[in-house]
């Protein structure tokens, strides 16, 4: 008998959510070691999968499929290949980060994690969903706990914030659902399965993909988010708490541009007629996003921004329509997902100790806390794309791709690029470098289950800096499928 592999990642922070509410609520210690122990083992799956991953193939492996509501041709359809699986090792990583990050809330810890390991349930389910309305299921399911987790345990606008990303995003999966809609009921086969929908879609015309296409690119384009459907995204960055934004940044932006190319591979004409919109869309996210993060004082504003520049090469990458740009686009997905969220995660540390977030306040701080100074300019670094670590090959997949592609456009992005190490290098100056302002002095430095959870990220800004290969050998052969379908 096959273990349910794959099921038993998904499901077991849905467990994690019954035990964590049936433990009583004075217990904060058993709540907290239910939920790192359900999302640690989750990660020790994932992460033992490297080990089984044949990455000499495009097909889907560890593959699930149960029929789940026949007479609409729903089926429970799990499977990972080289899009879904790096972003499914990104989930279980920076979830767990979270929830370690998450041991010093003291302010309803029951219902924190119950919603924390709902939310983690959702976003694993996103990656590995081989069935269209299954996607969408855990799509969706993904908006109720984090609209609790900003509402409840957010700052001082968290109602407005959480309200913002509710509406905004179940906005965009009504335009999501038109598109899977129109798909299931153009296919001869009648069936949401991914698979068998790119195996019957060779009568669509390109009007029909185009306008189905259409479809997800709004509902997706909110999650991304693609400008002007922002508005969301910074506000929502700042109120959130901070394991909170780790997740909102890292993962849950990552789900609108898989879904994206998922359904540039189900709409291959739809994909190619709208890739110079993508393109033009991806460099007004890069310039907006890096000028916008260069005029902020507060931290988090400032990598909430970076996010939706960052974001826009993602995009970029997308229109390039070649293996190339494919690979720095799935590639900036993982490498921002893990950069984001520790700048997040060194951002809410800070706070934490000097109740401020405004960059404009501290100076000196390699004197007072090294080692928190050293890990904050690594990651800064890493996000301006340096070379040797872990962004600069997604910026070069990217930026080559698209070369390829659309030649000398790419000059934009590479004014965005200048923007970004502006910014960066503007808040290790301001904040690191020079004599240490006497009010910081004795300011205490990370440790303890701090560096539990940022040492994990910073040695993976360094490793796939270094050596790409480990995450690139993952998804080759499924962005040469891919890409095989654009000539």
């Amino acid at each position: 008998m096959t273990i349910p592999i794959l099921t038993l990642i998904v499901w077991l922070p849905l467990l994690g959510v019954v035990a964590v509410l049936i433990s009583p609520s004075k217990n904060v210690k058993l709540i907290q070691s239910v939920a790192v122990g359900c999302t640690g083992v989750s990660f020790a799956i994932c992460w033992s999968l490297l080990f089984f991953f044949d990455r000499g193939t495009s097909d889907l492996q560890f593959t699930e499929r149960v029929e789940w509501i026949p007479d609409l041709g729903m089926t429970y359809a799990l499977g990972l290949d080289g899009l879904s699986f790096p972003l499914l090792l990104l989930t279980s990583l920076v979830c767990l980060a979270a929830v370690v990050a998450s041991l010093g809330l003291r302010d309803r810890v029951k219902g924190y994690f119950a919603w924390f390991l709902l939310l983690e349930f959702a976003v694993l389910g996103v990656f590995v969903a081989q069935d269209w309305f299954l996607f969408y299921v855990f799509y969706e399911v993904g908006l109720v706990p984090m609209f609790f987790l900003i509402g409840l345990w957010g700052g001082e606008r968290k109602d407005v914030a959480a309200m913002s990303f509710f509406l905004y995003t179940l906005v965009g999966s009504i335009f999501m659902l038109l598109g899977i809609i129109a798909v299931y009921l153009n296919a001869d086969s009648g069936t949401f399965d991914m698979r068998e929908l790119l195996q019957n879609r060779d009568g669509w015309t390109q009007t029909f993909q185009t306008g189905a296409f259409l479809a997800f690119l709004a509902g997706f384009a909110v999650k991304i988010p693609i400008f002007p459907l922002h508005g969301w995204l910074p506000l929502a960055h700042v109120q959130a708490p901070t394991p909170v934004s780790m997740v909102l940044s890292g993962l849950l932006l990552k789900m609108g541009a898989y879904g994206l190319m998922r359904a540039g591979e189900l709409l291959p004409l739809g994909l190619q007629w709208f890739a110079p919109i993508l393109l033009a869309l991806g460099f007004v996210n890069i310039l907006y996003g890096a000028l916008l993060a260069w005029r902020q004082t507060d931290l988090k504003s400032m990598v909430a921004f970076s996010s939706i520049d960052h974001m826009g090469f993602v995009l970029v990458g997308i229109a390039a329509l070649n293996v190339i740009g494919f690979t720095g686009a799935v590639m900036m997905m993982v490498t921002h997902g893990i950069i984001s969220a520790g700048l997040f995660f060194l951002v809410g540390v800070l706070y934490e100790r000097a109740h401020t977030r405004d960059m404009t306040d501290f100076r000196g701080l390699m004197s007072s806390v090294p080692v928190f100074s050293v890990l904050f300019s690594l990651a800064l670094l890493a996000s301006m794309g340096l070379p040797g670590l872990a962004q600069f090959v997604s910026e070069f997949h990217v930026l080559v791709g698209a070369f390829q592609q659309w030649g000398l456009y790419i000059i934009i992005a590479l004014i965005g690029v200048l923007l970004t190490a502006a910014y960066s290098l503007r808040a290790i100056g301001r904040m690191v470098m020079g004599e240490v302002d006497p009010k910081w002095a004795n300011l205490k430095d990370i440790g303890g289950y701090e560096l539990v959870v940022i040492l994990p990220l910073a040695a993976l800004m360094l490793v796939l800096g270094l050596y790409p290969g480990v995450a690139l050998g993952l998804m080759n052969e499924t962005m040469v499928q891919m890409a095989s379908l654009f000539g």
